[in-house]
């Protein structure tokens, strides 16, 4: 038998660990989306479940979600946080794996850094930079 081969600190996912990610994302979003879960807050935002990054021995489950239009962040990741021990249920009877993975969840940030970037893209420096013709050469 060859030996097994790491990907030690190359800080890239194996395929094991994003394909438990996405079915771990595809249940959570099933859930939020049939409104299995009675909390007041939750049930009156609509909630995107952006990404779910595991840890390599898929025990941890990091769970990116942005509410619809970034309304109520807060209170939306501090519903989800009260529920979690429910959620973490539901996903462990959805997707077979040997563990249940303990789940976190954060705010995905992606969506404000690429308004970020639009705005930058958008400023009179850089509109100014762009409409200028480069010099000829001599």
């Amino acid at each position: 038998m060859q030996p097994v081969r790491k990907r030690a600190g190359t800080g890239v996912p194996s395929q094991r660990a994003l394909r438990a990610g996405e079915l771990v994302r595809h249940a959570l979003a099933e859930i939020l989306a049939r409104g299995e879960v009675h909390d007041s807050v939750i049930e009156t935002h609509l909630i995107t479940v952006a990404e779910v990054r595991m840890s390599p021995d898929l025990r941890l489950a990091t769970i990116y979600v942005m509410p619809l239009g970034g309304h109520d962040e807060k209170a939306v990741l501090a519903a989800l946080d009260r529920n979690k021990r429910f959620l973490r249920g539901e996903i462990a009877h959805r997707v077979n794996l040997k563990f249940a993975p303990d789940i976190r969840f954060r705010i995905d940030e992606r969506f404000n850094e690429a308004q970020r970037i639009e705005d930058l893209l958008r400023s009179p420096q850089v509109r100014r930079d762009l409409e200028r013709k480069p010099e000829e050469d001599e």
